[in-house]
């Protein structure tokens, strides 16, 4: 199921209204997902994982789930349009229930991130900020590999896949830095240290 958390209503189009609109970035083990959901419930945004929503709408057989199943099943990448197809389905079917919106796991690239802010144009609103954990590859390393010990999941056990995806996370999000520098957006937020500690410096850069 996609997560949601959504309560107050606003409207497409009324241009008074400010969206708060955040990316959270984060390499595989750094907390990002129980971050945005933390962020999600306190600040009354959508979270927004397109994992799940890939998921829900091959789930549901829409023409976009189905076609991208089509990839999926030939384990070949999703097309950059069909995943933003599917996040404007979300964004209309959402937009009068939310604050804002929280996207996990999306953009990956440069395009991708045009992409998104072209149809957030569209829907009159945009990316208000875009934080990144920042977390050491041995700290990475460290926490993926105890979370082996539970997961069941053989790549949370073989320290080279470990350091392979963070590598992978490093080169698809340097360009996405300096793409959201560029528009005054970016901030490194440190990724090490309690949850309610990373919590609270997530708010803080939200607030300014």
């Amino acid at each position: 199921m996609l997560r949601i958390l959504c309560k107050q209503l606003y409207f497409w189009g009324h241009k008074s209204i400010k969206m708060n609109n955040i990316i959270l970035f984060g390499p595989p083990g750094s907390g990002k997902g129980t971050q945005a959901v933390k962020l999600a419930e306190a600040l009354n945004l959508c979270h927004i994982s397109t994992g799940d929503l890939l998921r829900s709408e091959k789930a549901a057989g829409t023409q976009l789930g189905l076609e991208a199943k089509s990839y999926m099943d030939k384990g070949e990448l999703v097309p950059d349009s069909v995943v933003i197809g599917m996040i404007g389905n979300k964004l209309d079917e959402l937009a009068n229930k939310v604050d804002g919106f929280i996207f996990d796991g999306f953009p990956r690239t440069a395009p991708q991130a045009e992409a998104l802010d072209n149809l957030l144009e569209e829907k009159t609103t945009k990316i208000a900020k875009v934080l990144a954990l920042e977390v050491t590859e041995e700290e990475i390393v460290k926490r993926i590999l105890a979370r082996g010990e539970t997961s069941g999941r053989a790549d949370d056990n073989d320290e080279a896949t470990i350091r392979n995806r963070f590598q992978v996370y490093l080169n698809q999000t340097a360009p996405l830095a300096e793409y959201y520098k560029g528009q005054n957006k970016f901030v490194s937020i440190k990724g090490e240290g309690s949850i309610d500690d990373i919590f609270a410096a997530l708010q803080q850069a939200v607030s300014n």
